[in-house]
Order: C-alpha cells, then sequence, then structure tokens
C-alpha cells in the first residue's frame, strides 16, 4: 500500500472535467442535469484553487430517445446506453492517454461502463492493472436475468467484473473490465436476491453498512484502499451519491435511509487522496429535481476535492 505517494494539490498535475448528462438507465428526470449543477456548485474554480490545471471538456453530447421502452423490458435503452459508453470510453480513454487525472460527472451509474471501460483500455496498453473502489447504497450487481426493474444503471458493477448483456461488457473493446480480486465495493444496503448470489460467485469484498458501523469506515476504507491498490496502476474511483445518508444528500432518486454521513464520505475520499494510486474518479446520479439548494451537487463537488488532497488542515 505504500508504493504510492499521497495525491496532494498544488503540484501541477492536469485534471481533465467531462460531464456525461445520461439517464437512460435509471427511470426519473432531473439526473441528466447533475453535470450542470456540479459546474453551478464552482467545480472547474474550486480545482483550479486546489493548484490543478482544470481542462472542462464540458459534456458529452446524447441524443433523446424516441423509443419508450415496456415496463417488463430486461434491459430498457440498451442500445442508447451502449453507444453513449463507446463514445465515452474513446474521450476518457484519450484524457489517461494525455497523461491527465479524469474526473466525470453524471449522469446515471451506468455511464461507469464507458467511463472505467476508457481508463481500464488505456493502462492496459502500458501492461498494467487497475483496482476499483465502488461507493453505492446498492450492490449494481444484476444482470437481465435478476433486474427487478430491468434499469441498467443497477448492472454496472456487474457489467465490469464481465457479467450481463454482451453489448455492455464488451464496450471499449475490453471484457472483463476488472478482476474482483482487485475491487472493493463500500457503503452498501439495499441488495437484490440475485444479486447476492453473483456477489458470493465472484468473491468480490463488499464492506456493507453494517461492518462500517460496526467496524469504523476509517478501518473499512483502509481495507479497500488495500484491496484496491494490488492493481499495479493503481485504481479508479466511482461513487453514488445515494451512498451517502438522504439527510445529506437528498438530491437522488434512490433515496436508502441509512448511509454515510457527511464525515465519513468526506473520510473515505480523504483515505483516498492520502493512499495514493487514484487514476481517474466519478461522481454520479445526482438529481437535480429531488435536490434542495443544490445541496447534493455541492457536496459531490466538495467530495471530488477531498479525493484530490484537499484537507482541513
Amino acid at each position: 500500500m505504500d508504493h504510492f505517494a499521497p495525491l496532494k494539490p498544488g503540484e501541477g498535475k492536469s485534471v481533465s472535467i467531462l460531464g456525461v448528462p445520461l439517464s437512460f438507465g435509471q427511470s426519473m428526470a432531473g439526473v441528466d442535469l447533475g453535470p450542470s449543477a456540479m459546474r453551478v456548485a464552482g467545480l472547474t474554480k474550486r480545482i483550479k484553487k486546489l493548484g490543478y490545471e482544470v481542462k472542462d471538456l464540458e459534456d458529452l453530447e446524447i441524443d433523446e430517445t424516441q423509443s419508450t421502452p415496456a415496463p417488463t423490458e430486461k434491459l430498457k435503452y440498451l442500445a442508447e446506453i451502449q453507444e453513449v459508453c463507446e463514445r465515452l470510453a474513446i474521450e476518457i480513454e484519450k484524457i489517461v492517454d494525455a497523461g491527465e487525472l479524469p474526473i466525470t460527472i453524471g449522469g446515471d451509474h451506468s455511464i461507469a461502463i464507458g467511463s472505467l471501460a476508457g481508463v481500464v483500455k488505456a493502462f492496459r496498453k502500458r501492461d498494467e492493472s487497475l483496482g476499483l473502489i465502488y461507493l453505492d447504497a446498492h450492490a449494481d450487481m444484476n444482470t437481465a436475468e435478476t433486474t427487478p426493474s430491468g434499469n441498467i444503471h443497477g448492472m454496472p458493477l456487474a457489467v465490469l467484473l464481465g457479467y450481463g448483456a454482451p453489448e455492455l461488457v464488451t464496450v471499449g473493446g475490453v471484457a472483463p473490465k476488472f478482476d474482483p480480486k482487485l475491487c472493493a465495493h463500500v457503503g452498501a444496503r439495499d441488495i437484490d436476491p440475485g444479486e447476492r448470489e453473483l456477489i458470493r460467485r465472484t468473491g468480490i469484498r463488499f464492506l456493507t453498512m453494517r461492518e462500517i458501523d460496526e467496524r469504523g469506515l476509517s478501518v473499512c476504507m483502509d481495507e479497500a484502499i488495500a484491496i484496491a491498490t494490488q492493481g499495479s496502476a493503481g485504481y479508479c474511483v466511482t461513487f453514488d451519491v445515494d451512498a451517502l445518508d438522504p439527510r445529506d444528500a437528498p438530491g437522488s432518486g434512490t433515496l436508502v435511509r441509512g448511509g454515510l454521513t457527511y464525515r465519513e464520505a468526506h473520510l473515505a475520499m480523504e483515505k483516498i487522496a492520502e493512499a495514493g494510486g487514484m487514476q481517474s474518479v466519478e461522481v454520479v446520479e445526482i438529481n437535480t429535481a429531488l435536490d434542495v439548494n443544490n445541496r447534493t451537487a455541492e457536496l459531490g463537488v466538495e467530495l471530488i476535492l477531498s479525493a484530490l488532497g484537499k484537507t482541513i488542515l
């Protein structure tokens, strides 16, 4: 765990921000405005204040769909999500190839299929492997066979591990994207029965809210980071705002009570910065229609700043 230098602000590292206003992965209006809300909360300016060189690549263009999936459909908007994720993977790969750290802002969590494909592909060209820290209230381990809703935002982690629709598993031309032994999921408290089976089968480490309550967030994050830093190049971080307690982050379409507190979430990201090794970060699922005074978007920005090395002192 000591072979990566801590991520400290002011060292002139370049970051590139890419917004992905995708909402096809879930069923509530408002999540496509998440990238705009985070920009309103001063994302670019506040990262620059930390001493980073910042490029805002604006938003990936996403066409509005004319089709309406049937309520019983098992993979809603599959073609649309695949198309966006393929383009997203190309853009993120370019950012990494240019030596910059990609910051992806969503949009629903199905964007992780494309954003993380891009990072993994860039590092595979250098024969390097990556770990993954996945912070979410949900497992995101459903497939077409197990999904209760047909919403693809409940599937990205399964897809990244090589399970699910071939159209999604092969995004970016690399499959699977991650070895489950190098992945840690943090904050789960709402898991479907079919997901439990896949979690056991893959052996991926889940640090649930029960375990966080018992052992403390700090110890759990140490374990998650130890797992993810086994990747030779470090690891990716993806953060769904529903990992947070709804009292701190009301702007999510999939609220589950009893999540990470404001301070726990910051501690998680501060520990990531301190450990070093983070090669990409994304924050997803901010729903502006449900948010209160842009609080959730504001917190999303603050968490990115903590992951980039912002500290209290």
